[in-house]
């Protein structure tokens, strides 16, 4: 069964196989709210062993009982190349490194006010999150996203043309506060859309 690209799995476009990933993220989340991370990862380990174990002493019983040689039942998977490239480290960490330094600049830039607009508006988009994070822990927030990420592209598919207008309507709001926010801040002015 090839792997379908994650635009795919959003769209539930293969609906058998999305629902086997959604499924085994829910499973896994849902897990992680009842145990530890150590006691979920062990036993997620002991199921594929006892899976791959039983398997392979049923293929060995199998091959005993019709005397044929077909060998390991997993040779195809223990011959795969599951190794990194130099390169593909390099380019990894190449990666890694431009999102880690661009994100210490922005914090930077946001912490030590270099724009006052911009640190006002990480100061209450940071002052929203403590507010979410006294209702939510961590945990139902990655819950929440993962079944938003499932659901949502579905939803705006079907139902595009009034998402769009009252999106629309919601950002001309916004956008008409926002201009009335900054016409009472000095030097806000070059922020205006």
């Amino acid at each position: 069964m090839p792997f379908l690209p994650a635009i795919d799995l959003l769209y539930w476009r293969d609906i058998k196989q999305t629902g086997i990933v959604f499924g085994s993220f829910l499973l896994l989340l849902f897990s992680l709210t009842q145990f530890s991370v150590v006691s979920v990862v062990a036993y997620l380990a002991l199921a594929a062993l006892s899976a791959t174990i039983s398997f392979r002493i049923y293929k060995s019983v199998l091959q005993a009982v019709q005397k044929t040689d077909e060998g390991h039942p997993f040779k195809a998977y223990l011959e795969l190349e599951i190794t990194l490239s130099q390169e593909q480290i390099q380019k990894y960490t190449d990666c890694l490194q431009f999102y880690v330094n661009s994100t210490l600049k922005e914090l930077r830039r946001l912490f030590l006010v270099q724009d006052l607009v911009d640190s006002l508006k990480f100061a209450v988009l940071m002052w929203l999150l403590s507010y979410v994070g006294a209702l939510f822990n961590g945990l139902t927030l990655l819950l929440m996203a993962v079944v938003s990420m499932f659901t949502l592209p579905v939803v705006y598919v079907k139902h595009q043309a009034q998402i769009d207008q009252y999106l629309g309507l919601v950002r001309t709001h916004i956008n008409a506060v926002v201009a009335k926010i900054q016409a009472k801040i000095p030097g806000a002015k070059r922020h205006a859309e």
